[in-house]
């Protein structure tokens, strides 16, 4: 975790938007049998603000926050049939010549036909109730703190404890990421400073004894630069086996601006740090990411009132 503190406060006035990269599409002979016999779950995905009614579960999905769909718009009633028009009474007939006849009585107007009634109009639907937005990453604000050279571990969310872990056996199809937009100033500050351009991945780690946890698999990194004031999902070329109990980790080479600050101390992540390093502000420029395969580190530095904005898609085996 970096701070750039550029000495005054900068307001993030874009929306933050949502999309879906293809790094590689996932071919139908891999989704189809799967989703046919199988639960898709978002890993993680309550701490971004997934849709709470959506086809894919996110690992971890719980933290990110959700709307909830609108309601139908009622149908308008239909209109009622137009009355009919009365007849027109008989005209009466001229009296004969000679004596002058009678003027005939002239017909009585017939009635006017009563005007239909119009059905009821159809009641308009009730709007769904908006659900918890999810927390933002901490830049363009000042200090603007990011995730800088290391691989992190959501362990806590509120209540929600471990909500990176893998619920069942499965595969990991892709990952969501949180960015916010830095400023010229701050991305110019981090590439120079973190080892280069913002850059992630996500990483399949297995727990062990007193911290450590071992690599067991990767996804390719991605450059988050383009993405940056989004939510953006990435799809896998090759999805990632994972069995129940393996963790979903962040993998940050350089840095990333994906971390939110200030939750609370029941909301926390750890990093790939070895103990005696958590505070220093030269160990947060020190590369400590964990990208050697089947490689056990120990995640000692714990960050409290921060979160890690990421989550993965699972598709479990039946």
């Amino acid at each position: 975790m970096q701070p750039h503190n550029l000495g005054r406060r900068v307001v993030l006035n874009n929306a933050m938007r949502t999309r879906l990269v293809a790094i590689v599409t996932i071919s139908a002979g891999l989704l189809i049998p799967t989703v046919a016999y199988a639960t898709l779950t978002e890993v993680g995905a309550g701490a971004l603000g997934a849709p709470a009614t959506r086809t894919l579960t996110n690992v971890g999905a719980g933290v990110l926050g959700s709307t909830a769909a609108t309601g139908a718009t009622g149908r308008t009633g239909a209109s009622g049939t137009t009355g009919k028009t009365g007849t027109s009474g008989t005209t009466g007939k001229t009296g004969t010549s000679g004596t002058t006849g009678k003027t005939g009585t002239s017909g009585k107007t017939g009635a006017t036909g009563t005007t239909g009634g119009g059905t009821t109009t159809g009641t308009t639907g009730v709007s769904g109730a908006t659900g918890a937005t999810g927390p933002s990453p901490s830049c363009p604000a000042t200090p603007c703190e990011v995730v800088s050279e290391t691989t992190g571990l959501q362990v806590k969310v509120g209540n929600r404890n471990e909500p990176l872990t893998i619920p069942r056996d499965g595969t990991i199809v892709a990952w969501t990421i949180e960015l916010s937009q830095p400023t010229a100033s701050q991305i110019a500050f981090f590439d120079k400073n973190e080892g280069g351009p913002a850059e992630a991945g996500i990483a399949i780690i297995k727990p062990k004894k007193a911290l450590h946890y071992q690599l067991i698999a990767q996804s390719p990194l991605v450059q988050l630069q383009p993405y940056f004031g989004e939510r953006a999902q990435f799809a896998l070329a090759t999805s990632i086996p994972v069995q129940k109990g393996d963790r979903i980790a962040l993998t940050v080479p350089t840095w990333a601006p994906a971390l939110a600050i200030n939750l609370g101390s029941r909301t926390s992540w750890r990093a790939s740090r070895p103990k005696g390093t958590c505070t220093s502000a030269a160990e947060a420029s020190t590369q400590t990411s964990q990208t050697t395969a089947s490689s056990v580190t120990q995640y000692y530095c714990l960050y409290q009132t921060a979160q890690l904005l990421y989550s993965a898609t699972l598709i479990s085996t039946p």
